[in-house]
């Protein structure tokens, strides 16, 4: 169907040109929404500004009972792109432009798929994925709580997952850390204690333990727990006991991990009366969301789901999405989208035409065939 992937492309060349990225975070309701309106003359649109560049948009055509979500805010360009990152250049084999792989490639497809069927459909565009602030899908399900107008069971989240659906992945957690301590000169014995530097390498030292021992913990494919120390500041120079030091870390836990346990352990890591704050700046579960029976069961269900709509199943993934707010709220949800995470947030990011195509063709198929 090559009038389908010229589609396609004709939506993602205006999407990539948009710039949505974030940060700034100064994305508005006009610009990208306005062509998104503009493409879905059948469909009741909901545009809603959340505020700090955080905008949706609800279209719903028909009373279905399944949402698409997609995100349409990227990540800022870096000066390693060999051309202007918000002009979309294709390839024999690929399509290259800012957020063409995640994940304004799927935008484009919805579109693409919305036009060339007239049943039922729903799809929920967010502009804040990418800041680690969920307004958009805050909003969206709380509204589906209240069942105002609507009231979905089943989503499927648009992310780079090779056209195959995920039922499973990790959750993510961000943490802010900050040791105390007392300055001095640094020739003191008491150097070794009252150094807030020294109290943070050996939390540093205690949690790198810590993780080394989950490293037999498994969960639908995925094993261990996954750990970054990411920035440590502190101190004032090499002769002056360091008064105070700042640490940000983040983990990546299984859905089988309880989080607030792994939060209570590796609070645990830090000398007594060492830490002046902790603080977790981000949270996001795992997919499926809820305890070991729970999130099985759940897992359960999207699978079948999968089944149903005649998408091939693919392993689980590392990397974070926010299916996982959708299955914390009791939706059968799972993640579904062309190209591959590899490719996201690269310079001369890239999604294959053969992914885009895949991707437009069986989305038209399950609007068209969808009984809800």
């Amino acid at each position: 169907m090559a009038e389908m992937l010229d589609a396609v492309l004709r939506h993602l060349e205006a999407l990539v040109s948009y710039d949505t990225r974030n940060p700034p975070r100064l994305i508005g309701t006009g610009g990208i929404f306005d062509y998104l309106r503009a493409q879905l003359p059948e469909f009741r649109c909901e545009v809603t500004d959340h505020g700090d560049g955080a905008v949706s948009l609800l279209a719903v055509r028909g009373n279905p009972r399944r949402v698409f979500n997609v995100h349409l805010d990227t990540v800022p360009s870096s000066a390693a792109w060999t051309a202007d990152p918000l002009r979309l250049r294709v390839t024999p084999d690929r399509a290259i432009g800012l957020g063409a792989c995640d994940i304004k490639g799927a935008a484009a497809g919805l579109l693409a798929a919305a036009n060339a069927t007239t049943g039922d459909a729903a799809f929920l565009f967010s502009s804040d994925e990418e800041a680690n602030d969920p307004r958009c899908i805050a909003w969206f399900l709380k509204q589906n709580a209240l069942a105002r107008d609507h009231g979905f069971n089943e989503a499927i989240i648009a992310e780079p997952s090779r056209c195959e659906a995920v039922l499973a992945h990790r959750g993510i957690s961000s943490v802010l850390l900050k040791f105390k301590g007392e300055a001095g000169h640094a020739s003191g014995a008491n150097a070794m204690n009252t150094n807030a530097l020294h109290q943070a390498m050996r939390w540093g030292s205690s949690a790198l333990a810590l993780v080394e021992g989950e490293a037999g913990a498994r969960f639908g494919g995925l094993t261990g727990l996954r750990f970054n120390i990411g920035k440590v500041e502190g101190g004032i120079k090499a002769n002056v006991i360091a008064p105070s030091a700042e640490v940000r870390f983040g983990f990546r836990p299984l859905p089988s991990h309880d989080i607030d346990t792994l939060h209570a352990r590796f609070r645990a890591c830090a000398t007594d009366g060492a830490l002046g704050r902790y603080e977790e700046t981000f949270r996001g579960p795992s997919l499926p969301a809820g305890d070991i029976a729970t999130a099985e069961e759940r897992r359960l269900a999207a699978r079948d789901l999968a089944d149903e709509l005649g998408l091939p199943i693919g392993n689980a993934v590392d990397f974070w999405t926010e299916a996982s707010l959708f299955s914390q709220a009791g939706l059968t949800a799972f993640v579904y989208g062309p190209g591959d995470i590899a490719q996201a947030h690269t310079a001369d990011e890239w999604v294959a035409l053969a992914q885009l195509q895949r991707y437009a063709e069986s989305i038209t198929r399950i609007l068209g065939t969808d009984p809800s």
